[in-house]
């Protein structure tokens, strides 16, 4: 199906794209106070709107950690899934009528939990006579009203995205994903929801979803050469004057974009990341941004517009279904139009309620069958593998990931004109609370391991290169003078780098010395047992976000690809230890790196 040709994707000559939907009911929300006959004037009438929003889902619908096999727990006692949301949305419409509510999600849906996971690749939706997403079935059951796109949708392929988007009974938006040779969206742009009043004229609400620029690095296999993806601050000019001149009195945008103004992807791409609040202070006639992709907590934040002076209200509900936003928008009918007069945000827990019994009777098959899943066991394991200090020391589960990505790749390799280089590998450790425990090992282990879909890449690095790549990771330790105690609490994370932007490379040996500023701390770096030539052709095995530019790591994204496939990393592994039958750490581990300060061990 061509790119731009979708059920919720309407075209005029004049106009771009799309979706207009009228509400149907009297709404009880309105309210006229008119004085008595003779006496005064009638006061004007006002509405009462509700938008509430969801954002950073990511395959959420129970309260249930795959990777534990048990209920999902953490200290500060947060629930997830939507079948929590469910609940608490139904509670909002008892309140405030359902004719006067809206219900949007900011992205990052399908991806994210082995629910996602085995419809995407076990069994897909894509596959002839397949099944119903999770995530559509339990979104049309709530009844979401629209969705803007987010990156993790592109995960697997636009196939798979466009029957997701096909499975859904509302809008998937994003106005600045457009089609990489016409430049015109390949997706609805807004969504125009009417809202009718008795004895007034209805309220148009408009709402225009936007995404993320940086999936043209991140995804960069999936979409280059077929989506580009614009500014969001660009492409919000564009379409809310249209939004406006349509008639819209309420213009909500739902952005899957942060609100730092930052981007975690240096110069590859000329577009903020996290631009939501540069959307609302820079473009006019926006009321509302429903905020989402930086997992954050934003109950309400209000960023004035610099060329109306107008507040414009911003908020993030937490991400994996914990919290839901609300939006209250006040409107005034006066001199024959709709205004808004104010509007205030806040987020309800989704811990204050239990699932609702509907969502959990729809789709405890799809859950049951997951579970039955990632319960298999693949493997036995010598001993007991764990995270729990692998930020600051040489751990061998990561070296596990290496080991598995160096055997790949080489295989890959075999046979062709770079067979005879060595392979390095990096991996990060994204959880600090995974464990691969003796004996039975099971798809759960090994997916609590590596909780993203990533893919692998075979890069060509030299060895000044790789230098570098090793020093910009070593940003990742807070620098720590040699006569300061220690605290591992407070030694990583330096600048906000979250733990997935920490690389180990194996195949090399190198300190990190914390104690110097950054940029200085590689230390005795060599390979082979010599000291490392920066002449040195290597090939590094990465995963497809680092290749892309996640991270900004310098060099990786502009090197030469070797060889890149399709199946996750998590796969590999797991076919690994299959193979193997027998996961011993003398098969993976080695020591490759340590800390240290001015030339000491810090453990």
């Amino acid at each position: 199906m061509p790119l731009n040709r979708r059920k919720f994707l309407t075209k005029t000559a004049a106009t771009g794209a799309g979706v207009a939907i009228a509400g149907a009911a009297a709404a009880p929300a309105a309210q006229a106070a008119d004085g008595p006959a003779g006496k005064g004037p009638k006061r004007p009438k006002r509405y009462a709107l509700t938008v509430m929003g969801t954002t950073d889902l990511h395959g959420h619908v129970f309260n249930w950690d795959y990777f534990k096999d048990a209920e999902y727990k953490d200290a500060a006692g947060n629930a997830q899934g939507l079948a929590r949301i469910s609940t608490l949305v139904n509670q909002v419409r008892a309140e405030k009528g359902r004719r006067n509510t809206l219900l949007l999600d900011a992205g990052d849906t399908i991806q994210g939990t082995p629910l996602t996971y085995y419809y995407a690749k076990v069994d897909p939706i894509t596959a002839q006579g397949g099944p119903v997403h999770p995530m559509a079935q339990a979104m049309n059951a709530i009844g979401y009203d629209a969705a803007a796109l987010g990156n993790h949708e592109f995960n697997y392929g636009i196939e798979t995205l466009r029957t997701f988007e096909d499975q859904l009974d509302f809008p998937l938006l994003g106005a600045n994903a457009v089609d990489a040779k016409t430049l015109k969206p390949a997706f609805p742009p807004y969504f125009i929801k009417t809202f009718h009043v008795p004895g007034a004229k209805p309220v148009k609400v408009g709402v225009l979803g936007l995404t993320n620029p940086g999936i043209a690095i991140w995804d960069k296999a999936y979409v280059q050469g077929k989506l580009k993806f614009e500014g969001l601050e660009e492409q919000a000019a564009k379409w809310v004057p249209k939004l406006k001149s349509l008639g819209a009195d309420v213009v909500v945008v739902s952005a899957h974009s942060g609100t730092s103004g930052t981007s975690s992807y240096g110069d590859q791409v000329p577009y903020v990341e996290n631009a939501a609040a540069n959307v609302a202070r820079l473009v006019p006639d926006i009321d509302a941004i429903l905020v989402g992709h930086a997992h954050l907590e934003i109950p309400e934040l209000k960023v004035v517009n610099e060329k109306t002076g107008r507040t414009v209200v911003l908020s993030e509900p937490l991400a994996f279904a914990e919290r839901l936003s609300l939006f209250d928008v006040e409107l005034v009918f006066d001199k024959g139009r709709w205004s808004v007069e104010s509007v205030s945000a806040k987020v309800l827990n989704s811990n204050a309620v239990a699932d609702d019994p509907r969502i959990t009777r729809l789709l405890g098959d799809e859950h049951a069958k997951v579970v039955a899943y990632v319960n298999q066991v693949v493997g036995t394991a010598t001993a007991t593998l764990t995270t729990v200090e692998a930020r600051y020391k040489d751990a061998p589960i990561i070296d596990l990931i290496t080991k598995v990505q160096e055997d790949v790749v080489k295989a890959a390799l075999a046979g062709t004109a770079y067979a005879s280089l060595p392979v390095i590998a990096q991996a990060s450790p994204f959880s600090r609370t995974s464990e691969i425990p003796a004996g039975d090992v099971t798809i759960r282990d090994l997916s609590g391991l590596y909780v993203y879909d990533n893919t692998l890449v075979a890069k060509l690095m030299t060895g000044a290169q790789v230098r570098a790549y090793l020093e910009y990771s070593a940003q990742y330790f807070v620098q720590t003078p040699a006569d300061v105690v220690v605290d591992v609490e407070k030694l990583t994370n330096s600048g906000g780098r979250p733990d997935y932007n920490y690389d180990y490379v194996s195949g090399l040996s190198y300190d990190i010395d914390i104690a110097q500023p950054a940029g200085s701390r590689i230390k005795n770096l060599t390979f082979a047992g010599a000291p490392l030539d920066d002449a040195q052709q290597f090939v590094l095995a990465v995963n497809n976000y680092r290749a892309n530019g996640g991270g900004a790591f310098p060099y990786v994204a502009s090197a030469q690809e070797l060889w890149s496939e399709s199946t996750e990393i998590r796969t590999r592994i797991a076919e690994w230890v299959t193979a193997k039958g027998v996961l011993d750490p003398k098969d993976f581990a080695s020591v490759d790196w340590k800390l240290t300060r001015n030339g000491t061990p810090v453990f």
